[in-house]
Parts: structure tokens; sequence; C-alpha cells
């Protein structure tokens, strides 16, 4: 799978950096950028991100998404194969009488690939909707040995790996297609991409590039305090959104297209009739089965 950039929700760790197979990502950054704040009118108090249970019409562009608003509907697939995952695990535990050590909980992660500006203009970066957490059962006193562990960390793996299976492979050739876009000087998202230095200049921020813009964030959201932090990074989000707005305008419409391509070739035939099919059936069979909802960020 082509790794695709994504953007973390916790406001300390960075912006830059995860793919959906553990691979890693360094960051080019063309141009040192001033760490400095980024200055400009404060940031107004916007409401909490909230959660929706709507499914799109056609699963396809929860799986394979073309723009920002869809990318939420792919962030909850993601969160609900993790849940499925700990769910699982959690009930084996309990079936054998231990408990799981505790585990990082489970959030919203968007990909800079398909930016949801909307949601990045009005939350900032890092944060998103909360993940509801799955009703538990109190957890046994005992600590499992590393075997039993490792077997229902294994299981729950297991069981999530089933779901993944069924959209992984075409998903990544989705956004391995995408990838293109973005790599031909020629095309006219490569011209807006080049007109970001001076929007970026624009909101006090020196950055050559999308990519130099992250490692910048990174860096000011990593240093500044925390009485700093909210209005520091809704400025960050909002000047983002604000320079990106014409690199979308013309990316959205050419992802589209590409999708439709995409499903018209013969060699993904099988696997979109499969997504059209049997996605949703064994995503609601899941929710039954293992306690999980499946739920997506709204702005």
């Amino acid at each position: 799978m082509n790794p695709r950039i994504r953007m973390f929700r916790s406001p300390r760790p960075p912006l830059t950096a995860i793919v959906l197979a553990a691979l890693t990502l360094a960051t080019a950054c063309t141009a040192a950028p001033a760490e400095r704040p980024v200055y400009g009118p404060r940031a107004a108090t916007v409401t909490p991100a909230r959660l929706s249970e709507t499914l799109p019409a056609d699963p396809v562009r929860m799986v394979l998404p073309a723009t920002g608003a869809e990318s939420r509907w792919t962030q909850g697939l993601d969160v609900f194969t993790q849940q499925v995952r700990q769910a699982v695990a959690a009930s084996c535990a309990r079936e054998h009488g231990f408990a799981l050590p505790g585990r990082i909980p489970v959030a919203f992660i968007r990909f800079s690939d398909v930016p949801d500006l909307d949601f990045i203009a009005r939350h900032g970066f890092s944060e998103s909707a909360t993940v509801p957490a799955p009703p538990s059962s109190p957890a046994p006193d005992r600590t499992g040995t590393a075997a039993e562990t490792r077997t229902c960390l294994a299981r729950g793996t297991a069981k999530a790996q089933a779901l993944r299976d069924r959209y992984a492979e075409v998903q990544g050739q989705w956004f391995g297609t995408i990838a293109s876009l973005s790599q031909d000087d020629a095309t006219a998202t490569a011209r807006a991409l080049r007109t970001l230095p001076d929007c970026f200049a624009r909101h006090g921020i020196e950055a050559a590039d999308e990519q130099a813009y992250f490692a910048l964030a990174d860096r000011l959201m990593q240093s500044a305090d925390a009485s700093e932090l909210p209005a520091q990074e809704s400025r960050l989000g909002q000047a983002y959104a604000a320079c990106m707005r014409p690199v979308e305008a013309v990316r959205e419409p050419a992802r589209t297209e590409l999708r439709t391509r995409f499903l018209a070739a013969p060699e993904h035939a099988a696997a979109v009739r499969a997504l059209r099919t049997t996605l949703v059936p064994a995503l609601r069979a899941a929710e039954q089965l293992y306690g999980v909802r499946l739920v997506f960020p709204e702005p």
C-alpha cells in the first residue's frame, strides 16, 4: 500500500505522521521555516465536533473518499475496526479471568491526502469528535501472562483484519491512484500547490510547501504553552484551510473524476461489487456481535 499522510488528533503529537500499515514517512522541508508564533485575529470559540451515524448512500464513498467530507466516513470505518479489535481482545481476557494492559484511546485520524478543510478551519488540526467508548464489564484483578495477553490480542487483531480484508486492498489501490495528482508538475493541482508559499506568507507563516508547513506546525504546537495552544492551533488550522482551498478547488473534482474511472475499471469490478453488497451488512453484524457503534465525526 502507498503511504498516506495523516494528522494526529491529540494536540501534542506531530501532525504529519502515520500511515495505515505502520509505515514511516520522512517529512521533507524545502525551506527552514521560522519558529515563531502565527499571529492573526483571535479565533472565535466554536462548538465541539459532533458524531453522526448516517452512512453514505453508496458505501464506495466510505472506502474510497474523494472529498474531505467523505473522508469522515473513512475515519469512522478505521476507528470501528480498531474498536472491534479492542472489544474482542477484552472479551477474550475476561473469559480467561485476567485484565489486559492499558491501551491508547482510539481517535479519529484525518487524511492530508484528502484534507477536510471545513473541519480543519473550525476545529484546527488536532481536535475531532470524541470516539464513544463501548460498554465494558469490570476487568478482573489478575494480570494476564505474556502468552495469555498475546493470544487475546491476536484474536482481536484477526477479527478486525477480517473486516479490513473486505476493503483494504482496493482502498490501498485508490490512495495510490490519488497520490499521482500531485506528482506531475504539469497538472492543475501542481500549479495550485505552487501558490501555497505566498498564501502562507500572507498569514505570517514562512513555509515553502505543504510539508514544510506541517513541520512548522509540529514545532509550534510542541513548544506552545498550554494556555496558548488552542489559539495557536486554531490559527494554524484556519491559515492552512484558507491556503489549501484553491488547491482543493481543482483537486476534489480531479479526485472525483479519477474515482469514476477507477470504479469503471474491469480489474476493480469484483471489489466494488463486494463493497456495495456485503460491506455494510458485515459492519452491522459486527456492531451487534461486539457491542461497538459505527460513528463518524461531524463539524
